[in-house]
């Protein structure tokens, strides 16, 4: 039995997956790689159990589960004026030339500067390649900026523009106990509140087991004093018999 995760680009899963390894040491997990328009088609297919995408997962027969809100960074040239600074405004792109690729998480629909006109750019990857030719510049979610970080680059945090979210999703009707382990787990459930297969089995309860063992200590208890009682009555009945003085009948006196 294999748990399949499909993951997006810029998700990292280490930190459940080492917690999973420690609950479930007998179901191995295997990493599915997706682009983020292939992700859901493949789960609703039967590619994965769940998957780590970006949201929103749009279905009614997904389940999702919202994670986390990732920063969002412009990459540009290291001679920028924007690599003098740790983060900069919305408001400081209006004068730049935005490369938006066709494969865009970001989507941000209003976004300030103007956008390149040339031919669509397909994917993330080409539109890093533009900005490093020193055409436009790109926003992207943090990790996507670490993903695709080289040499004669730089990202910067945009402080005010519109996060990535980040999410679980699973096919609603093929949800099993595997499913519930790992959500109680990017939830951060602990061992003993999962209600998952790795769930550990219930510890007794220790107000009962006093309470057990009190009632077996009175019954215990009460059984012998009955017995030393009922022994003692005896012991007493017979010391009083021995002890007590033997009476001799006054004969009666001959008729006068």
């Amino acid at each position: 039995m294999t748990f399949r995760i499909l993951l997006v680009p810029g998700v990292n899963p280490d930190r459940w997956l080492r917690v999973w390894q420690q609950r479930l040491t007998d179901v191995p997990v295997e990493l599915v790689h997706a682009q983020p328009d292939e992700a859901v088609p493949l789960l609703r297919s039967g590619g994965a159990d769940v998957a780590l995408v970006r949201l929103p997962a749009v279905g009614d027969d997904l389940s999702t589960i919202p994670l986390y809100t990732e920063s969002t960074v412009v990459v540009v040239p290291k001679d920028h004026v924007f690599s003098v600074v740790e983060e900069i405004d919305a408001a400081d792109l209006e004068d730049e030339l935005l490369v938006v690729p066709l494969d865009d998480q970001l989507r941000w629909a209003d976004h300030p500067g103007t956008a390149f006109a040339g031919d669509p750019v397909p994917t993330t990857a080409d539109a890093v390649e533009l900005v490093a030719a020193g055409v436009g510049v790109l926003v992207l979610p943090q990790s996507l900026g670490r993903l695709h970080q080289r040499r004669g680059l730089v990202a910067r945090t945009v402080r005010d523009a519109p996060g990535s979210a980040v999410g679980l999703a699973w096919v609603t009707d093929r949800y099993d106990d595997l499913t519930e382990e790992f959500i109680g787990i990017v939830r951060g459930r602990t061992a003993t509140s999962s209600r998952g297969r790795g769930a550990p089995p219930p510890e007794p309860d220790p107000a009962k087991a006093r309470g057990r063992s009190t009632a077996t200590s009175r019954s215990t208890a009460g059984k012998s004093t009955a017995g030393k009682n009922a022994s003692g009555k005896g012991s007493s009945a017979r010391s009083s018999s021995k002890g007590k003085p033997k009476q001799n009948p006054r004969k009666p006196r001959p008729g006068r």
